[in-house]
């Protein structure tokens, strides 16, 4: 039985959802911006790396790349190594999106904490940033050791 009844993970929704919001008007969606967050992190990636990270088709991939060139987002260029390919760059207007994302989530989280007494938030704070610590981890070792501990549950 899930004891956190799953609120972190509705709590993020929420966020996103406000983020979405937030962004309409520069015309990005969450997948797109998502997108741009990878090349953002990775700068010079190529299409095939995007569609792997996002567990989505090249096609779609494809099409994403596409729109967020048109909306001045991103810009490819041609892998010198192999000329079938191109590598995705990231343009100064995506770096203005990053900061709207980033001010419209800290404005929802600082607007849930603002009732929540602030030894409390001090604890909830220390918790999240060792629950926050232990997922990174996790990810970084591709999950294995949560897939090992599951498979010992059943």
């Amino acid at each position: 039985m899930d004891s956190t009844q799953r609120y972190i993970t509705k709590i993020a929704r929420a966020a996103i959802r406000y983020s979405n919001v937030a962004l309409k008007k520069s015309g990005i969606g969450s997948t797109e911006y998502e997108c741009l967050h990878i090349i953002r992190k990775n700068e010079g990636i190529n299409q095939e790396r995007i569609s792997e990270m996002l567990n989505i088709d090249k096609a779609a991939v494809t099409r994403m790349i596409h729109n967020l060139e048109k909306k001045d987002f991103v810009y490819r260029e041609k892998d010198t190594n192999d000329k079938r390919n191109n590598k995705i760059y990231s343009t100064e207007k995506a770096l203005t999106i990053k900061f709207e994302e980033t001010d419209a989530e800290s404005t929802f989280y600082e607007w849930l904490l603002e009732d929540i007494e602030p030894a409390d938030v001090e604890i909830f704070l220390n918790v999240l940033g060792k629950l926050y610590a232990k997922s990174k981890k996790e990810r970084v070792e591709n999950f294995s050791n949560i897939k090992a501990w599951a498979s010992q549950r059943k």
